[in-house]
């Protein structure tokens, strides 16, 4: 989930950066080091939207770069367990799929990809046996995190598509499809009865 996050912190400001004013120099320093941060606590920082205070700057003997407290506005993705989201197959493999999330990257274990016996193909797609299903590079799907884990550099986010409403777009439009066709066939059916009972 994007998040709109307002934080207050020293910024350091990198003598490189002396030449501009006060402003765009703690945003452009605010800008390197915090976009694409990773941060449990946080989340991801997507971007430093905006700088709303800057405090008088400080120089610590023997370091060279002026301190700013400031306080700024990021937006940030945190992950969130059941959350359903959106995103385009960027790599298949014969464990599973990769998912580009736009800030991340999710992962799909191949036993979660569809209701379905599902094995990777030849032709490096995900295929079901019975349903005759297939997953391949650049489809869009729609997921939900079942499990996130913060360890390492980036959080790992396992995603299920197992699940009415969820899956490739394409199956998701067909069985919307199915589902107004057995609609319109029950309402066929119940005035049908109507007109014998009459």
């Amino acid at each position: 989930m994007f998040y709109l996050v307002e934080v207050e912190d020293y910024v350091r400001v990198e003598p490189s950066l002396f030449g501009l004013n006060t402003d765009e120099a703690v945003k452009e320093q605010l800008q390197k080091t915090y976009e694409n941060l990773q941060d449990k606590e946080l989340g991801t920082v997507v971007s430093v939207l905006d700088v709303l205070e800057i405090h008088d700057g400080i120089i610590i003997p023997g370091d060279g770069a002026a301190y700013y407290k400031s306080v700024f506005k990021l937006i940030v993705f945190k992950p969130e367990l059941q959350e359903v989201v959106y995103g385009v197959i960027d790599e298949i493999t014969n464990f599973g799929a990769f998912v580009d999330l736009g800030v991340t990257r999710g992962m799909i274990h191949i036993s979660q990809a569809m209701d379905d016996y599902v094995s990777f193909s030849k032709s490096g797609s995900l295929a079901g046996r019975d349903s005759k299903r297939t997953l391949n590079n650049g489809d869009a799907c729609i997921a939900r995190i079942v499990a996130i884990s913060y360890k390492g550099e980036e959080p790992k986010i396992g995603l299920t598509m197992r699940q009415p409403g969820l899956g490739k777009l394409d199956w998701i439009e067909k069985e919307k499809e199915k589902s107004k066709q057995a609609a319109k066939a029950a309402l066929k059916a119940e005035e049908k009865a109507a007109k014998r009972k009459k």
